[in-house]
């Protein structure tokens, strides 16, 4: 989970569709567009990024005289709702994420459901825009000042969603049931639903907005089942383009699969002629709240810690030298004669080569709760893992972890839930449509 957790590319053009929205751009119906309102500032713009770039990043109080700084390149990137898969899956980690699993009204089938999925995808595509959602009815005036800040928002379907909607012959081999591993202290009220949806946007203000926008659209047709809000370095953070660090200090990221890889789409997308034909395109997110025990952690030495782990925790390379993508050396021995990247090593244990080559494209967000009655905090990693088959992908994994990862002593796995997330809806469509309309 630690060293090899996921952070696709940094790079903005890696995402799906991501471009500079044009300034004026007017919502649907009557609601004005978020950046019509920041056209003016579109003369000062390339300034103002100048001097940020020169003098660090503005700050303006209540009393400064100073205009307000121009809308940046973070909040003008914009993601494509439409295309052959939904957004949020190989789009650049955002700073801010809400993941919410809802249940279907006891009243409501495969009719309200369909009605639900056309009524999420019309509002998606506004808020992924940077336009307002009042033709929906589900605006609250949050983020009308903001640009679309690579909101992205992404829909999958539980298990149990295809009992509510009369579609269990449809039903894929992919949503069923993960096996208990031991390390399991699953809370069932904050595990599985009917739907997900996982929202990110580089701007909290613009996430909260989407976040009610989708609880309000949703109406008397589902409710809410368990919602939790998470975060990650923002862009810009650091001098240069790097991967992110998780709450343990350690660099996150390291080694996930790469658009660029020839057996991507293979591994993390569901290709035709699966028998799901509804499926095509899409992928299957296996989500988890995975605790980090900090006080027990940060108790440990560096050299502990990176024993742990079987990386350098300064810039993530393996302990066997090198730098962050440089490969384990897994059979390099020290002086001592023992192994340099030991046995149960996090590192070694989740390495694709020593898991059949199973793969998954690991995209998480931090989380913090505040601190327990005992004084500790409840801080750790909102794991979002994808891949088209989670028997072939997370499982075969974390079945290894559970036996015997060093990290496990240091993390609780709290939650659980598994969703089939349909491909990308083309124009004119919503998501899910090929599956609710077949």
């Amino acid at each position: 989970m630690a060293a090899n957790a996921s952070t696709p590319s940094s790079d903005p053009e890696a995402g799906q569709g991501s471009q500079a929205p044009a300034s004026g751009q007017r919502a649907a119906g009557d609601g004005p567009s978020r950046r019509r309102l920041l056209a003016t500032a579109g003369a000062v713009g390339a300034a103002g990024l100048t001097v940020g770039a020169a003098g660090g990043a503005l700050a303006h109080s209540a009393t400064d005289d100073h205009a307000p700084t121009a809308l940046s390149t973070v909040g003008s990137r914009e993601v494509a709702f439409h295309g052959k898969h939904q957004p949020g899956i190989t789009t650049p980690m955002q700073a801010h994420g809400h993941l919410i699993a809802f249940d279907l009204a006891p009243s409501a089938g495969r009719k309200e459901a369909t009605a639900l999925m056309r009524r999420w995808s019309a509002l998606a595509g506004e808020l992924m825009a940077g336009r307002t959602a009042e033709h929906a009815g589900a605006d609250t005036g949050v983020a009308l000042d903001a640009g679309p800040s690579s909101t992205t928002v992404t829909f999958g379907f539980g298990r149990t969603f295809f009992d509510r909607t009369g579609l269990v012959a449809r039903r894929p081999e992919g949503l069923d049931p993960l096996p208990a591993f031991s390390a399991d202290q699953l809370d069932a009220q904050r595990s599985h639903g009917d739907l997900w949806v996982q929202i990110g946007a580089d701007d909290a203000l613009v996430a909260f907005h989407a976040l009610r926008a989708v609880q309000r659209a949703a109406g008397k047709t589902a409710r809410v089942r368990w919602q939790m809000n998470g975060f990650n370095r923002s862009p810009g953070a650091t001098e240069q383009p790097m991967t992110t660090r998780n709450l343990m200090g350690q660099v996150d990221g390291t080694n996930n699969p790469k658009p660029s890889d020839q057996d991507f789409d293979q591994r993390i997308f569901v290709a035709a002629g699966s028998g799901q034909e509804w499926l095509t395109g899409g992928s299957f997110a296996v989500v988890r709240r995975i605790r980090m025990l900090l006080d027990d952690w940060e108790a440990l030495s560096l050299n502990h810690q990176e024993a742990v782990i079987g990386r350098r925790k300064s810039d993530g390379a393996p302990l066997t030298g090198g730098e962050e993508t440089t490969e384990l050396a897994l059979d390099e021995r020290g002086t001592d004669g023992k192994l340099v990247i030991r046995e149960n090593a996090h590192a070694r244990i989740s390495a694709p080569e020593q898991n059949g080559g199973a793969a998954m494209l690991r995209r998480p967000f931090s989380y913090h709760d505040g601190i327990g009655p005992d004084g500790t905090p409840d801080a750790g990693l909102l794991f979002i893992c994808w891949q088209a088959d989670p028997l072939r992908g997370f499982v075969p994994v974390q079945r290894k972890l559970d036996r015997g990862d060093a990290l496990s002593e240091f993390i609780r796995h709290e939650a659980s839930g598994l969703y089939a997330v349909p491909g990308g809806a083309r124009e004119g469509e919503y998501v899910g449509q090929r599956l609710l309309e077949s």
